[in-house]
């Protein structure tokens, strides 16, 4: 089975740059490791032990603590369990279950069993949005609500424009990762460029080993079972997923209601400064309740 990551050396980094942003975090959490049918998860857990619970999906090449650190306030309100992605993540199993079907969201069924979780409010985050929109389809009596973010697994951006201002300057940086090449890669895909994420997309990039592979599209017919509220936030500047077109895609896929939100100025990855993190944690949390 091929490696996720370039090297064990490669894999080592990912893991010091997740205790960095760990760091970040201010509330008390909990790590806990859980086994699936595609090996084991790690999951990042913290706020009120009889809060409602919370299942937090992170996008590629992150892990829980980015996605925590983003929505940290959920913490205040929620029970929140930040579980890091197979195959996306150094945290969880060197595994990469199949894109082309629902092992994703057998996958999350598994966790979600071995955290003694009969149902809980889902957000997922890009990659993350595929992996809750295949658990909505394989489990939808267990989401009781859903927030979508930038979500993979809906549409595809425009080939060209995509592989000229994401995939080429990507594959550039790889072959030789410099800082202007980083970025170059990075300018078309994050809204803003803080001291964090900027270098660990960097180290991300070479550690990673790249995968060609597009998630299957959701269909409307895979969630008619699916009744629970949704709510879309896409970017207007979103090359990958564009939001406009997430928003319509949204009101034929799901039966239930269904609010879709298009943030202006906004590339695949929102921006990521404080007036921001505590803007969106408002918004899905006063959602979610």
């Amino acid at each position: 089975m091929t490696s996720l990551f370039t090297s064990p050396q490669a894999r080592q980094q990912l893991l010091e740059w997740y205790e960095r942003f760990h760091a970040r975090i201010t509330a008390p959490t909990e790590r806990r490791t859980v086994t699936t049918r595609f090996g084991e998860a790690h999951v990042l857990v913290g706020g009120p032990v009889d809060a409602p619970p919370v299942v937090l999906l992170h996008g590629a090449l992150a892990s829980s603590a980015h996605l925590v650190g983003e929505l940290q306030p959920l913490l205040e309100h929620f029970r929140v369990y930040a579980v890091d992605v197979v195959g996306q993540s150094a945290k969880s199993a060197d595994h990469q279950p199949s894109v082309k079907n629902d092992e994703y969201g057998h996958w999350l069924a598994d966790v979600m069993d071995a955290l003694k979780l009969p149902s809980a409010r889902v957000v997922g985050v890009s990659w993350g949005g595929f992996v809750a929109l295949r658990f909505a389809a394989v489990a939808p009596q267990r989401v009781e609500r859903l927030v979508l973010l930038v979500p993979a697994g809906m549409v595809t951006g425009p080939l060209w424009a995509g592989f000229t201002k994401v995939a080429w300057p990507i594959m550039r940086y790889r072959k030789n990762p410099t800082p202007e090449r980083l970025r170059a890669a990075m300018e078309n895909m994050l809204t803003t460029m803080d001291d964090d994420w900027l270098p660990y997309l960097g180290v991300a990039l070479t550690s990673f080993t790249p995968s060609m592979s597009i998630p299957k599209l959701a269909k409307p017919a895979e969630l008619a079972r699916f009744t629970a509220p949704v709510l879309v936030i896409g970017g207007d500047g979103d090359l990958s997923f564009p939001g406009h077109a997430v928003g319509a895609r949204a009101k034929q896929l799901f039966t239930g209601p269904v609010t879709v939100e298009v943030l202006e100025g906004c590339r695949h990855s929102p921006p990521t400064t404080d007036a921001f993190r505590a803007t969106m944690s408002k918004r899905v949390a006063d959602f979610l309740r």
